[in-house]
């Protein structure tokens, strides 16, 4: 059977990793690795947690050299130990906290007291076999499941050394990696540690998060030196506004990334910047220089094929990935464009997918235009599940609508709404759009869908009770709008003669009546509303709102001196009783 060198390295006494600051040898490594392995407990299954670097990296060589699997699952909850414990009955948590509480039975990692190392020690890289499984690398499904993909020794080391020449890092540098993202992540996993092992680098042991660490970081390390990191954490150091020391090479990935930040950070740390597209399925398959275009170029080898199979509401037909370390044919859940040659354009995630009122796009297209917007400093939108009816004996249709979660705290809402009007379809507008002081992202600065649905809902049930907007009988200040001769409702409107019709109107004006208040009014009943003259396209809208004794929101909706429409908006009887709604 094949085998392949645990190290790739070409002399034991080359530099391998960076320990806060000082240079760790292969041979000393190694000899780190082999001691851990002999430490370690009886049981095949390793949850390996340590947050250093190089602890970690020892210790998934050790279970490597030890016969045992690692355990690399997408978060560490208690039900996610729950799960890998009913998948690996004879797992163990491998951990370097004291303060340790993961709900397996633990093992600390051993470091070496001193004087343990000896440097004429013999010396000799252990030969792994390519079919042996180093480590299950979990993925959540969507039943919250965890998932489990095999990655043995060989698929690993063609994956990584693919990534390896493609980057240009096999030229004998020896650059050091330097990652804001864990190890425990698939990209940190591939692009912090094994690139390392399989690509004869060095590793530094830290995992800088704020700013301030990451440029401290890169200027202890000495060049070359790689910054691997993600958008947010991208984002976050440029913004900190500080100069940085120059980097040999940037590699980003876990969330798309735009090309005005990619050339901001090109020229802040004055080298280039490749983003990696891959799956956990399939590893790493593409990389794009995202400052000189969107096209993603496949490595050597991988094939994309578009199956004939029928198109489907999720995006059209799958694209299968198969050839070079792909061991089987994979199949894809990203909308991908094939342009030929090897190159293809990603256009999200087919599941992201949002579809309204006939109009079709995709959720990261939506957060590429909020979060370009000036002043924006972070923002997501958000697809709910599914939309209920406030009360039971409502006569309306239960609408689902997209939601923003925005961090933009010198942005007024008006002028934010009139930026997104300006770059995409009145369809997909918001509503309602939620400011908010900070997104929760992980340490990968991904949003898990059920962390957003989490803030969606509390923002909801926080914003629920109604507020008077004034005293009663004050009006508020008049609000300005247009519906676009393009908007979805109108074909059909009278054909040559279009009419807005009256339920787009009250779409309307509710909407900017609770951004106004900076409240949604879905629970709120329409009492009352009356159309009084027909409104065209394109035809600039006055809304003036004031509030009743009895809380009642009154609102009119003019067309220069001509009044079009009136309405009554009715506190929700939930509300009223003092009752969550």
């Amino acid at each position: 059977m094949p085998t392949h060198p645990l190290v790739f390295h070409s002399s034991p006494d080359q530099t391998i990793a960076w320990r806060d600051g000082a240079p760790v040898t292969v041979r000393a490594f190694v000899a780190d690795v082999a001691r851990v392995a002999a430490a370690l407990p009886a049981g095949a299954h390793v949850f390996n947690v340590c947050r250093d670097r190089y602890r970690f990296a020892v210790s998934l060589c050790a279970a490597l050299v030890a016969g045992k699997i690692s355990l690399l699952p997408s978060t560490h909850t208690p039900e996610m130990v729950r799960q890998l414990a009913s998948f690996a009955p004879d797992a163990f948590c491998l951990h370097d906290a004291p303060d340790c509480t993961i709900d397996l039975p633990r093992f600390a990692y051993p470091d070496a007291a001193p004087g343990d190392f000896a440097n004429d020690a013999p010396f000799a890289v252990p030969r792994i076999d390519a079919a042996r499984i180093m480590a299950y690398v979990f993925t959540s499904g969507s039943t919250g499941a965890p998932v489990p993909h095999r990655k043995t020794w060989g698929f690993l080391v063609g994956c990584v050394r693919a990534a390896a020449d493609r980057l240009g890092l096999l030229d004998g540098r020896a650059a050091t990696l330097i990652g804001t993202v864990p190890a425990q992540h698939m990209y940190g996993f591939e692009s912090t540690v094994l690139l390392a092992l399989i690509g004869g680098l060095a590793f530094s042991n830290r995992q800088p998060f704020y700013p301030i660490d990451i440029r401290d970081e890169l200027d202890t390390i000495p060049q070359p030196r790689v910054l691997v990191t993600s958008p947010i954490h991208l984002r976050a150091l440029l913004s900190a506004g500080h100069a940085l020391p120059r980097a040999a090479l940037v590699l980003s990935a876990t969330a798309p990334l735009s090309e005005k930040l990619a050339c901001e950070a090109e020229a802040a740390l004055d080298a280039p910047l490749v983003e990696i597209y891959g799956s956990t399925e399939t590893g790493q398959i593409a990389t794009r220089r995202t400052s000189q275009g969107a096209a993603w170029r496949l490595f050597p080898g991988i094939r994309l094929d578009a199956r004939d199979e029928p198109a489907s509401d999720d995006g059209g037909p799958t694209v299968w990935v198969s050839g070079g370390h792909v061991e089987a044919p994979v199949p894809m859940g990203d909308a991908l464009e094939l342009l030929g040659d090897g190159r293809f354009l990603l256009h999200g995630r087919k599941a992201d997918l949002v579809n309204i009122a006939g109009k079709r796009t995709s959720l990261a297209y939506l957060n590429h235009q909020l979060n370009a917007i000036p002043a924006v400093v972070d923002g997501v939108f958000f697809m709910p599940d599914e939309a209920a009816p406030a009360h039971a004996d409502t006569d309306l249709e239960p609408v689902t609508r997209l939601v923003a979660l925005v961090v933009a705290p010198t942005l007024a809402a008006a002028d934010l709404q009139r930026a997104l009007r300006e770059r995409i379809d009145p369809a997909f507008m918001p509503r309602p759009l939620v400011f908010v002081d900070a997104l929760p992202r992980n340490e990968t600065g991904k949003l898990p869908r059920d962390v957003l649905a989490a803030l969606v809902a509390r923002h909801a049930r926080a914003t629920a009770a109604p507020a008077i907007p004034a005293a009663a009988g004050t009006p508020a200040p008049s609000l300005a709008f247009t519906i676009p001769a393009d908007h979805p409702a109108l074909p059909g409107h009278f054909p040559g003669h279009p009419v807005v019709p009256g339920v787009v109107l009250l779409d309307h004006a509710i909407h900017a009546i609770g951004a106004a208040l900076n409240r949604p009014l879905h629970a709120w009943r329409l009492g009352s509303a009356k159309f009084l003259s027909p409104v065209a396209p394109g035809e600039p809208l006055d809304l003036a709102f004031d509030t009743a004794a009895s809380g009642a929101i009154r609102f009119t909706l003019r067309a220069g001196s001509r009044e079009v429409a009136t309405g009554v908006l009715s506190v929700p009887p939930a509300a009223q009783d003092g009752a969550q709604p």
